[in-house]
């Protein structure tokens, strides 16, 4: 039996095993880089320092602009969806340095950028296995399918103002995530929240309880295990920025 007969997608799958493999790849070598250990050292041309998502984001056009101009069949298409994995994995690890524009990697806002490897390796996850918003009955007409994709995509932004980005962003490949996400209580400060929870109003008073200020979430323990930062080795150079 073949994986297609399973209803796996097999170059999404392709995709995103490049994508975790990368990922994991990447935090390793850079945690070595900054506990001063191993091999491999920094990039600088010309005197600035070369960020890895420069060589993701070169990756991904490439691999876009040759699946969108040649559409190539196997081997080469599975070549290209590793290839944009590869990519994207290295680009998304820098996720936090796009919203600061500065070297924020080993920040406290650098814990943004594993939120967003973490979301994407979900909805790999999900395409993966067959998720899709755009995948209905053949024999639907095209206002019913509009209708449900325009209604899943709703409540997957309620979820988001309520400050539940990953069941949201999940929520649009599988609506019954976002649907969780909608249904419960907001997250205090979430748009929601400041919008809807009046101060001092028993929903408010709720919401507080539930997310007391620190409180840890499984979420942080997941994004602990890549974000903790390492101690810095002393004698090791300090770390250029663009």
């Amino acid at each position: 039996m073949t994986l297609e007969a399973t209803g796996i997608r097999v170059l999404p799958l392709w995709m995103l095993v490049a994508f975790v493999v990368t990922f994991v790849a990447t935090r390793v070598v850079t945690r070595m880089i900054r506990e001063g250990r191993g091999p491999f050292r920094d990039t600088s041309v010309g005197g600035v320092h070369l960020h890895h998502e420069v060589y993701g984001i070169f990756l991904i056009l490439l691999a876009g602009t040759a699946q969108f101009t040649w559409q190539p069949g196997p081997p080469w298409d599975t070549v290209l969806a590793v290839l944009f994995g590869i990519g994207a994995a290295l680009t998304l690890d820098e996720f936090a340095l796009w919203l600061h524009l500065d070297d924020v990697y080993w920040g406290p806002e650098g814990r943004r950028s594993v939120d967003a490897v973490l979301v994407a390796a979900v909805l790999g996850l999900l395409l993966v296995l067959g998720a899709d918003p755009f995948d209905d009955d053949p024999g639907s007409p095209a206002w019913a399918v509009a209708v449900s994709v325009v209604v899943g995509l709703a409540i997957a932004v309620l979820a988001i103002l309520k400050g539940r980005p990953v069941l949201g962003l999940t929520g649009v490949l599988f609506w019954p995530l976002a649907v969780v996400g909608a249904l419960r209580l907001a997250r205090p400060g979430s748009p929601w929240a400041r919008r809807f929870y009046r101060a001092g109003s028993r929903r408010a008073r709720r919401a507080e309880r539930r997310f007391p200020p620190g409180r840890r979430t499984r979420w942080d323990r997941v994004v602990d295990l890549f974000a903790v930062v390492p101690a810095r080795d002393p004698g090791a150079a300090p770390r250029s920025t663009p």
